[in-house]
Parts: structure tokens; sequence; C-alpha cells
């Protein structure tokens, strides 16, 4: 289940950010070692993460995704391993909030995927999901929100 649909205006974010490419099958084996590692960089530095992590992905999946996995913080990470820094620049986006696993998300992509066109929007090819709440909040994923996030390419 998704909630209504809405235009925002984003501002921009700091983020540090690890880049992956890897097959649907591989995601839970790569997503665990990447955000431990993201957040220990950003921890042995000190700097203040502002935020949920969540991923960035560069393109519509095919049988690879392109993506990044990303914590926003306070002020500039120093490049250590695979962690890099980066900025989320301000910028127009459909957003929406799904409530439930992990498992309907790309249903939920859908849903906002048809409210875009309905609405004549024309979405870039990058999205995010930003992990609101999940596992580490509670075992009942009907309490677990991924915020959608769709760019808008300019009229």
């Amino acid at each position: 289940m998704i909630e209504p649909p809405q235009i925002v205006e984003t501002e921009a974010r700091l983020i540090a950010s690890i880049r992956l490419v890897a097959r649907w099958d591989e995601m839970r084996a790569v997503m665990g070692p990447g955000i431990g590692e993201l957040n220990a960089a950003v921890a042995a530095q000190g700097v203040k993460v502002t935020g949920p992590w969540f991923n960035h992905h560069f393109r519509r999946p095919t049988e690879t995704l392109d993506f990044e996995i990303c914590l926003p913080v306070a002020s500039p990470v120093k490049p250590v391993g695979r962690v890099k820094p980066s900025e989320l620049p301000a910028m127009r986006v459909a957003r929406t909030v799904y409530h439930g696993g992990y498992e309907g998300l790309a249903g939920a992509w859908g849903e906002l995927q048809r409210w875009i066109a309905a609405n004549r929007l024309m979405p870039r090819d990058d999205f995010w999901e930003c992990y609101v709440s999940g596992p580490e909040s509670g075992a009942d994923p009907a309490q677990w929100r991924t915020e959608l996030n769709w760019p808008i390419a300019p009229d």
C-alpha cells in the first residue's frame, strides 16, 4: 500500500555512498556488508548522520541493479575503501510512502510509475528509496515504511 503521491521540491543533501552493481539474487549478500561498511566509515570519521539510509538507483533495474547505498551526512566524508563523498542535488520528485515488507517494493514502484504517467509527468532514469523504518524497528512488516522518490524531468 502506498500513500497518495505528491510532488515535492527537495533540498540538496550531502551523502556518503558506496556504488554497487548486483544481480537481484545477490542483494541480500551485498546490502548488509555495504551498509555496515558505510556506517563504520562515517562513524570512524566522526561525521554526523542526518537521516535514514537510502538506495539511489541510477537506472531502472534489469537483470542487474546499478545503485549506491547512501547515508545523508552533515559534512563531507573523506574517501576510504569503497566509501565516497557525494551530493544528492535539489530537485523536483514524485514522492510516496510505501507501507509493508520489502517484497512489495516493486509493486509500490509500479503504482508510483502509473501515478506519474496519469499526471503526464516525465520521470528521470534515476530514483531512490529511503528506509524510514524496517526490520530494526519491529518484526511486523506492516509497520515498516519506505519513502519512494522519483525525480521528475524539468518541463
